[in-house]
Order: structure tokens, then C-alpha cells, then sequence
């Protein structure tokens, strides 16, 4: 059909043209709006700047056809082909793609939010700078393709393919990446910000300075990739592979990776505050300096040997484990979940419920915690419900005030000047902590009468280094039993005085393992 007849047709009312054959035809900046055009051939046609809004385009032909600029909102160009066709500025808001043919097409600055390219083919599309907030993109081939400065923002690329994709300064945050193909992707400066990148693959990409704030990558392959000073503080990196992957000076704060496998990758410089360093796999790990403070401006830098790296990262958790001479009954179990959710309503630290071990005799309670920095403030705590929780914290008190007296005595070598110091501080602020607790107000009601938290107590802390120090043992601990199985004449006997405070060298080499 020649172009004037088709243009009089549409002009006449026409609207159904399936199959027409347009190739190489000059349609720029004419109104096809709401025009039927499925199957049709328009190859090599010269579409640019035309009103294609809601245009029936489905298994049409377009190849190397000229659409820049065109108007082509919520039309359907389902399964069509538009291969090497230019679509720079083109409005394609709303538009169905769905398993569109558009390998090395021209998509520059182009118009896509909440357009549907499930499955469409961009293998090598330029998407430079597009919009395609909202979009769906799920199981979309892009690999190879140039989408830098493109704002993603909240669309679908579920299963994607992105091998070796260009996303350098790309926003990509709030983005559905789960299983999306991204290996060798440069995502270098790109905003992933709660980006979902659950069992991505990102073997060797470039994510260097790129923003994973919140993103949640568990179960991810970022084996050989490049993090290098990325943030990815609060991340959710659990299970994660990191194998060889380059985080030197990356941010770190509070992120979430234990299961992560990090061996053989580069830590040196990264920002650790408040991570857990345990239940990582950390063989060959490079880490000869890290940043511990709050901040993550390098107040508080700690170097590292090798022998000490090791060490830092270790696999065992904080642990306070307390046991009482007693058997744990249903009552006294209610009291003691109750007092310790409210104590875990104020302090967040405390937030993990205690694992019981429930004996004939004795009951063994174990609080895992995820930072040895917390481990008195949470023992002075965890002693609350106790008939003798005063005295554990007199012992926890006299403890770290000892520490605060004698530690420039103890510490005399220049090479423990920095432990002094780490030390010092974490005591220091411990102790104004401790100060502001009011024990008596997480009590749950009718604790005081239960028999079981008027049993003895034995107190001990490990650290992550797996040493202990033992802070509390009541004098009548086990002895229960001695005197003919008679508990009230063994009181009389036996005056109720707590054990001496451990040597002080036993005290700093406990807090020196500890990595403050």
C-alpha cells in the first residue's frame, strides 16, 4: 500500500490496517493514534516524532526503523520487531513490550516507566539515560547492554539477563533483582539503594562506590567482584558469597552476613562498626586495617597482623551463660520471659530470647549476643531477675573499675598503648551506661516469690576469641546437695559471701581478645 493511500484511509475513519506493508515508508510526525497495525512491515520506515498512542503494533516489523521522539504510550508492540531502530526520546509510558525483538536498539533518553518488557530481547540496546521507573523487565535479555545514568527506580528485573551490562551511575534503587544474571555488569557509582539482589549472580562485576544501602543479598554470587568502597551499610548479606571479593574501604556498618563465605577476599579499610564477626567462612582473608567507628570516619582504626586478622573474624558469638541450682518450672519460666522482654524493649542488644537448657538439678541459660562490647552491660542486666542479681553486678562493677584503676599499671609496653586506649574507652562508657539502668523496673510481677530465682547462680561471659571469665559465683553454688539433701540446713551453714573477682591479668586478657 503506498503511504498517501494508507494516510487518506486513517483520514477517512480506516483504522484496522493488519499486515500492511509500509517498508521504507515516511511517516514522521503523523497521527496514527489508536490505529490497528499487528504484523504490519514497517522496516526501515521513518516514524520519528509521530502519535503512535495506543497503536495495535503487535509481531509488527520495525526493523532499523526511525521512532525518535514518537509518541508510542500504551501501545502494543507485543513480540514485535524493532532491531537496531532508533527510539532516542521516544514515549513508550505504559507501553506493552512483552518478548519485543530489540537487540542493539536505540533507546537513548527514551520514555519507559511501567512499560512491560518481561522477556523482551535488548541484547546490546542503548538505554543510556532512559526512564524506566516501575518497569517490567522480568527475565529481560540485557546483557551487554549500555543503561548508564537509567533510573530503574522500582522496577521488575526478576531473572533478567544483564551479563556484562553497562549500569555505571544507574538508580537502581528499590529495584527486584532476585536470580538476575549480572555477571561482569559495571555497576560502578550505581544506586541500589533496598534493592532486592536475593541469589543474584555478580561473579566479578564492578560495583565500586556503589550504594547497597538496606539491599538485601543473601544468597548472592559476588565472587572476584569489585566493592570497593561501597556502602553497604544494613545490608543483608547472609549466606552470601564473597569469595576473592575486593571490600577495602567499603561500609560495612551493621550489616547482616553471617553464612557469608569471604575467603581469600580483600577487608583492608572496610567500616565494621556493630558487625558480627562471627559464623563467617574467612580463610586467606587480606585485612591489615579496619574502621570501628561509630561514624565510620576513622576515629577508631585498628591494625591488624595476620595472625590477628584471623582472629578478628572469628565463627563464635558472644555468650553469657548463666547457671542455677535449680530446675526451671512453668511459673518461673512465664516470670523470666517477661522480665527479659522488657528488658529487650529498651535495650535492642538484648533482643535475642535466651536459649534453656533445662536439667533435673540445674537449669543453664545461654544469651548469644552479637558484639563483645555488650557483653557487661548485658550481663549486668541479664542478673536482674535473681534474688543475688545485686551482687553479680557489685562483682560486674568492681570488675571494670579495676580496669579503670590499674589499667595504665598493667599496660606498660609501648606496643599496648592502642589496647590501653580501646580498652579504657569501652570501660569508661560501660560504666556510664550501667549508671543510668534501673534494674528493679523489668521485674515481672511475683518474681521475688519464686523459689527458682532464689537458687545460687554461677555467671560466665565468653568472648568471641571463645575465652572465658568467669564474674560471678555464688558461694553456695552446687553445695546444694552436701548436707543429707537438706537445702534449708545447708543456708544456715554456709554464709552467703560471693567469690573473689578474677586476677586482674586474667581480666585484661580477656578484653584484649575481645576486639573492643
Amino acid at each position: 500500500m503506498e503511504v498517501e493511500e494508507f494516510l487518506n484511509k486513517y483520514s477517512q475513519g480506516v483504522r484496522d490496517f493488519t499486515g500492511v506493508n509500509l517498508t521504507e515508508a515516511n511517516l514522521s510526525g503523523v497521527n496514527l493514534s489508536g490505529a490497528n497495525l499487528s504484523q504490519a512491515n514497517l522496516s526501515i520506515s521513518n516514524l520519528s516524532g509521530a502519535n503512535l498512542s495506543q497503536v495495535n503494533l503487535n509481531q509488527a516489523k520495525l526493523n532499523v526503523a526511525r521512532l525518535s521522539g514518537a509518541n508510542l504510550t500504551q501501545a502494543n508492540l507485543s513480540a514485535a520487531i524493532l532491531n537496531v531502530a532508533n527510539l532516542a526520546r521516544a514515549d513508550l509510558r505504559e507501553a506493552d513490550l512483552f518478548q519485543a525483538a530489540m537487540i542493539r536498539t536505540e533507546l537513548i533518553r527514551a520514555e519507559l516507566s511501567s512499560a512491560n518488557l518481561s522477556e523482551a530481547n535488548l541484547t546490546g540496546a542503548d538505554l543510556g539515560e532512559a526512564r524506566l521507573r516501575l518497569a517490567n523487565l522480568r527475565g529481560a535479555n540485557l546483557s551487554e547492554a549500555n543503561l548508564r545514568g537509567t533510573s530503574l527506580t522500582g522496577a521488575n528485573l526478576q531473572q533478567a539477563n544483564l551479563h556484562g551490562a553497562e549500569l555505571s551511575r544507574a538508580d537502581l534503587s528499590g529495584t527486584d533483582l532476585r536470580g538476575a544474571e549480572l555477571r561482569q555488569a559495571n555497576l560502578g557509582m550505581a544506586n541500589l539503594t533496598g534493592a532486592d539482589l536475593r541469589g543474584a549472580n555478580l561473579r566479578w562485576a564492578d560495583l565500586s562506590g556503589v550504594n547497597l544501602r538496606w539491599a538485601n543479598l543473601s544468597e548472592a554470587k559476588l565472587s572476584g567482584a569489585n566493592l570497593s568502597g561501597a556502602d553497604l551499610s544494613n545490608a543483608n548479606l547472609m549466606n552470601t558469597s564473597l569469595v576473592h571479593t575486593d571490600l577495602s574501604q567499603a561500609n560495612l556498618i551493621q550489616v547482616d552476613w553471617i553464612g557469608a563465605d569471604l575467603t581469600g577476599a580483600n577487608l583492608t579499610g572496610a567500616k565494621l562498626y556493630a558487625v558480627s564477626r562471627f559464623g563467617l567462612k574467612t580463610e586467606g582473608i587480606n585485612c591489615e586495617w579496619v574502621d570501628l567507628s561509630p561514624d565510620g570516619d576513622r576515629s577508631q582504626i585498628y591494625r591488624l597482623s595476620a595472625e590477628e586478622a584471623r582472629r578478628f573474624f572469628h565463627q563464635t558469638s558472644p555468650t553469657i551463660r548463666i547457671i542455677i541450682d535449680a530446675s526451671l518450672d512453668q511459673e518461673a519460666n512465664f516470670a523470666l520471659a517477661a522480665t527479659y522482654y522488657q528488658i529487650s524493649q529498651e535495650y535492642p542488644s538484648f533482643i535475642r530470647p535466651a536459649s534453656i537448657e533445662v536439667g533435673e538439678r540445674r537449669t543453664t541459660l545461654n544469651l548469644r549476643i552479637d558484639s563483645d562490647a555488650q557483653l557487661f552491660i548485658n550481663a549486668y542486666l541479664a542478673a536482674s531477675p535473681f534474688d543475688n542479681g545485686k551482687k553479680v553486678q557489685e562483682n560486674i562493677l568492681s570488675i571494670l573499675q579495676i580496669v579503670q584503676e590499674e589499667s595504665e599499671e598493667y599496660l606498660l609496653l609501648e606496643s599496648e598503648k592502642m589496647e590501653l586506649e580501646k580498652i579504657t574507652n569501652h570501660i569508661n562508657q560501660t560504666l556510664k551506661n550501667i549508671k543510668k539502668i534501673k534494674p528493679g523496673k523489668y521485674l515481672s510481677k511475683n518474681i521475688s516469690k519464686l523459689d527458682f530465682f532464689k537458687a545460687p547462680t554461677q555467671i560466665t561471659l565468653t568472648n568471641s576469641s571463645e575465652q572465658a571469665l568467669n564474674v560471678y559465683q555464688d558461694f553456695n553454688f552446687g553445695k546444694r546437695f552436701v548436707v543429707n539433701n537438706i537445702w534449708e540446713n545447708l543456708q544456715n551453714r554456709i554464709p552467703d559471701t560471693k567469690l573473689a573477682l578474677p586476677p586482674i591479668n586474667l581480666i585484661f586478657d580477656f578484653l584484649k581478645n575481645s576486639y573492643l
